[in-house]
């Protein structure tokens, strides 16, 4: 299980070590999540674009999905989730492993044309500053695609009519059913993108059909089928345990300088080109360095 990591800021939930993916994404029976998710990714995603950022990528179960970028930046909390992306995707010049905390984009403001944020948001103390570190990374009109876990789902609204469950799926806070484990408020998630800087462009519902008997017993392909047909009423309604929200970097956004690309997560200085797999930041002298691939903005060296 990932741990929680102490510190000043929000806590962090660290998947440092955590057999995650194989546990949860390979033996865990969860192909139709994945399936339906891929199709939300299709009809969300730009065709095309030159640099993608991928906020807490994991292992890069989606980054395959992002064919249509020249360049995609994995980042992560964990290390070890990036090294299985790395054996996943090797180390070509096309993908930047990152390691780095979401609450400290460790990048120059306007840099990204497109941002997406799948399975992250749930594990977020405090949502809108992490999403107010997305917006700053992008460019003007950059596209961000974000998922969230529904508190209003039919399942929790159906428990908590039975009083099988004490917390309200309408109240518009969030709630913390396990520790760092977040359910949202539709509503709440919107209003917090457009605090962020964001336009809202279009909803999914995803997983309308998430119910253990159901993926045992009905085919895999009629289930996904199913649910890609109902994944455009999310423009109307939202009561499925999955949300995606396609969003465009509103306001007062900057475009990044030519040549520069990292920014001191501690002071925001922009970082000079690499040197030997070390960064130095001239505004406050800390050292950021590059090991086995993985650039580390956690902390100094």
């Amino acid at each position: 299980m990932p741990s929680e990591v102490k510190t000043e800021r929000p806590p962090v939930c660290d998947y440092e070590g955590s057999d995650y993916q194989e546990r949860f994404w390979e033996k865990g029976e969860r192909r139709y999540e994945d399936q339906v998710e891929a199709v939300a990714l299709r009809r969300l995603l730009p065709k095309q674009g030159k640099l993608l950022l991928e906020v807490g990528a994991g292992a890069g179960r989606n980054t395959p999905r992002y064919a249509g970028f020249e360049h995609v930046v994995l980042m992560d909390y964990s290390t070890t989730q990036l090294e299985r992306a790395q054996q996943r995707l090797g180390t070509s010049n096309r993908y930047t492993y990152v390691a780095a905390d979401a609450y400290r984009l460790p990048f120059v403001d306007g840099l990204f044309d497109t941002a997406t944020m799948i399975r992250v948001i749930h594990h977020m103390a405090d949502a809108p500053k992490a999403l107010a570190q997305i917006h700053a990374a992008l460019q003007p009109g950059a596209k961000f695609i974000l998922e969230f876990a529904n508190k209003r789902n039919m399942k929790s609204i159906l428990r908590y009519w039975l009083r099988k469950q004490e917390w309200n799926p309408f109240d518009p806070d969030p709630v913390e059913f396990v520790e760092l484990n977040f359910d949202f408020h539709p509503a709440t998630m919107r209003r917090w993108l457009q605090t962020a800087g964001f336009a809202l462009e279009r909803q999914l519902t995803v997983s309308h059909f998430r119910v253990g008997w159901l993926k045992r017993n009905i085919p895999i392909g009629l289930l996904v089928a199913l649910d890609s047909f109902f994944q455009p009423t999310g423009a109307l309604w939202q009561y499925t345990p999955s949300v995606f929200l396609r969003s465009r970097a509103s306001g007062e956004t900057p475009v990044a300088k030519p040549g520069t690309f990292f920014k001191c997560p501690e002071c925001g200085t922009a970082l000079p080109s690499p040197a030997s797999g070390s960064l130095k930041c001239p505004g406050c002298s800390r050292v950021w360095t590059k090991k086995n691939g993985i650039w580390n903005f956690k902390q100094p060296s």
